[in-house]
C-alpha cells in the first residue's frame, strides 16, 4: 500500500479542528440554555427564564467572534456555523419566548393562542428568509426579537388589549420592508450604541433581579433605548441622513 500523498492528509492540526469544533459545541449551548429557560418557563419562574435568555444572547454575541478569528467554517467546511446558528437562535429568540408570552396571562384569551402561533410562524418565516439581513448590516423588518418583545410585555404588563395589539403589529413588522440596525455591526454611531447596549443590559439585569419590580426611572430607559434600537433606521431615513 502506497503512502498517502499530501492531499489524503487533514488539511489542518488535529488541535485546530478541536478548537472550531469547540467553538460548534459553544454555539450549540445555546440550545440546552434554552431548555433550562424553557423549564423555568414552565414553573412560571419568570426572571429566571429571563436570566438564562440573557445567558443565551451572551453566547450568541460571542460565538460569531469566536468562529471568525478561528476560521471555523474554512477548518470543518462539512460542518454549518450559520445553520447551527439559526437552529439555537429559533430557539432562544422565538419559541421560548413565545412559550412565555402565551402561558403569560397577559393577553386577551381568545387571542394569545393565535398570537403565539402567528409568533412562531413569523420568527420560522423569517429566519428562513436570505434577505433577512441587508448589506449594510442591517435587519429587514422586525428582527424577530421576541426574547425583547417579552421582556418588555413582562416589564411594563399593559393592559391585556394593548399588548395583543402591540404583538400583532410586531408580527405584522416582520413582514414590512423596513430596516432595524445592528447595534453592533453598522458603524454609524457605533460607539454610542455599544455605550447604550452596555446600559441596557444593567437595567435590565437590574429588572430581572427585582422581578421587574422596578422604579420608573429604569423602566424609562429600558424603553427609551428599546425605541431607539427599533426605530433609530427609521429616523435616519425621515431626516436624510446616511445610515451606514
Amino acid at each position: 500500500m502506497s503512502e498517502p500523498g499530501p492531499q489524503d492528509q487533514p488539511p489542518f492540526p488535529a488541535t485546530t479542528r478541536m478548537r472550531a469544533f469547540g467553538v460548534h459545541i459553544f454555539t450549540a449551548l445555546g440550545g440546552a440554555i434554552a431548555l433550562i429557560a424553557m423549564l423555568e418557563a414552565v414553573r412560571e419562574h419568570w426572571a429566571a427564564m429571563f436570566g438564562w435568555l440573557g445567558l443565551a444572547l451572551l453566547v450568541d454575541g460571542l460565538d460569531g467572534p469566536l468562529a471568525r478569528k478561528l476560521k471555523v467554517g474554512d477548518v470543518l467546511p462539512n460542518w454549518s456555523g450559520d445553520t447551527l446558528d439559526l437552529v439555537v437562535d429559533f430557539l432562544t429568540y422565538v419559541f421560548v419566548p413565545a412559550y412565555a408570552i402565551t402561558a403569560s396571562g397577559l393577553l386577551i384569551p381568545l387571542a394569545t393562542p393565535l398570537l403565539g402561533g402567528a409568533i412562531v410562524i413569523s420568527g420560522a418565516l423569517y429566519f428562513s428568509d436570505r434577505r433577512m439581513k441587508t448589506d449594510d448590516n442591517h435587519f429587514r423588518g422586525f428582527p424577530a426579537l421576541w426574547n425583547g418583545a417579552a421582556f418588555y410585555l413582562f416589564l411594563l404588563k399593559p393592559p391585556a388589549a394593548i399588548g395583543s395589539i402591540a404583538l400583532a403589529i410586531l408580527v405584522v413588522l416582520t413582514f414590512v420592508p423596513f430596516n432595524v440596525m445592528h447595534p453592533l455591526r453598522t458603524t454609524r454611531f457605533r460607539g454610542l450604541n455599544i455605550v447604550l447596549l452596555v446600559i441596557w443590559a444593567m437595567l435590565a439585569m437590574y429588572a430581572i433581579a427585582a422581578n421587574f419590580q422596578t422604579p420608573l426611572w429604569v423602566t424609562a430607559g429600558l424603553c427609551a433605548i428599546g425605541i431607539y434600537i427599533l426605530l433609530s433606521d427609521v429616523l435616519i431615513r425621515l431626516f436624510g441622513g446616511n445610515r451606514t
